[in-house]
């Protein structure tokens, strides 16, 4: 019983976690159609300038981009595996 409550845990969070970071992301100003206009994103995005390749800005600006399909796949099943091996570990020590 304690491994399939590990196992919806770990389905829950494979999907919650980009859920919830997709709309974050979306609520700042970071869209699948670039920075909206007006919006945090937009005003970080100002006072940075030229945003480099590779910065928190560009990944966060690429995650959004992404949506939520490949999201749950690039981040949702990792994070799955790891509290799946995280729990099942808990409990095998226990």
């Amino acid at each position: 019983m304690k491994v399939m409550k590990i196992v919806g845990a770990a389905i829950a969070s494979g999907i919650v976690v980009p859920t919830t970071a997709i709309a974050t992301l979306s609520a700042l100003g970071w869209t699948a159609a670039g920075v909206a206009a007006s919006s945090a994103a937009a005003i970080i995005q100002a006072g940075i300038g030229s945003v480099a390749a590779g910065s928190a800005f560009a990944a966060a600006q690429s995650f959004a981009a992404l949506g939520l399909g490949p999201a749950i796949i690039t981040v949702g099943v990792p994070t799955a595996a790891v509290v799946s091996v995280i729990g099942l570990g808990i409990e095998i020590l226990s």
